[in-house]
């Protein structure tokens, strides 16, 4: 099922949401929004709660413009609900939302398409806390959360293991530290826009990501052809790997000394940020894709049976 033949399609917008990434996705649903407006498209913005079945079945949108970030609008739940209405969408399906959300399964996905990741394993929060899971230095996060909320560090230095606040689920995974410089590269359609070089002063934390001036985007990345060219390659992998549809953005981390050997490729994100510091908008206008562009794209790729 594909778009509308309407002249003005009317496109429901789906934000906020219940996870811990509601503000984001606010951000990223206004903004999206707006430019789809600039496009043509009749917009309705809804801000999504337990009642988003009612919601739609009363506003009776042509397509869904999936703005939402975290769970339940970034894991497979709300695709599922769009499958069950039969109302198209846009980004990547039920299937490979909840793969891409899952970082093991993900990663086990990764592994079979023969791209490389960093050691890991999944923990219990109380195991984590109880010693090293990992020899340091090595990175806690939730195996199925984005946005780098609730991540620790656990420096090489550490005496003892980290305490992960209430927040953190009970299950967590145990990632070892790549050291060296963070990469990002957006895949649209089928092709890889540009690589992306993040520098920040520490962590790339939330606010890092989030807050202008939190980093220093550097677009196109300057790198070794070589190392430029395979994460190009291996982000239009993983996207093809976990079945992704519209848009994705794949992160990596490169330790410089090992080279190519040091290329480690960490998640790929199926709901990227569309805020005005996010990377993957700010990476289409630097080949030639402007915003509205880019969301129009999303719009006419949108669809059931993703």
């Amino acid at each position: 099922m594909g778009m509308s033949s309407r002249t003005n399609p009317k496109v429901a917008v789906l934000m906020g949401g219940l996870s811990a990434e509601r503000e984001v996705s606010l951000s990223t649903g206004r903004e999206c929004a707006a430019a789809l407006r600039d496009e043509g498209f009749e917009v309705i913005e809804v801000d999504c709660g337990r009642d988003l079945g009612a919601r739609l079945l009363e506003i009776s949108p042509d397509i869904c413009f999936n703005a939402l970030h975290g769970s339940p609008g970034e894991d497979g739940t709300v695709q599922g609900l769009l499958e069950w209405m039969g109302l198209p969408y846009t980004h990547s399906g039920l299937f490979a939302s909840a793969l891409a959300m899952d970082k093991e399964r993900s990663k086990a996905a990764y592994r079979a398409a023969g791209l490389p990741v960093a050691e890991s394993r999944l923990a219990s929060k109380a195991d984590v806390m109880a010693g090293h899971v990992l020899s340091p230095p090595y990175v806690v996060k939730p195996y199925n959360e984005g946005s780098s909320v609730g991540v620790y560090l656990v420096h090489d230095a550490a005496n003892g293991p980290p305490a992960l606040s209430d927040e953190m689920p009970d299950t967590v995974m145990v990632e070892a530290f790549v050291p060296g410089r963070e990469l990002t590269a957006t895949v649209l359609g089928d092709r890889t826009l540009t690589v992306t070089d993040i520098v920040t002063d520490g962590w790339y934390d939330y606010d890092a990501k989030y807050k202008p001036g939190g980093s220093r985007h550097v677009v196109p990345a300057d790198l070794p052809a070589e190392i430029f060219d395979a994460c190009m390659d291996y982000a239009l992998r993983a996207h093809r790997a976990l079945g992704c549809r519209g848009i994705s953005r794949t992160d990596f981390r490169w330790d410089e000394a090992r080279g190519l050997d040091g290329l480690y490729l960490l998640e790929t994100n199926t709901q990227p940020g569309m805020t005005p510091t996010s990377l993957s908008p700010e990476q289409g206008e630097t080949v030639g894709v402007p915003f509205g562009a880019m969301c129009r794209m999303l719009v006419e790729d949108a669809s059931c049976n993703r």
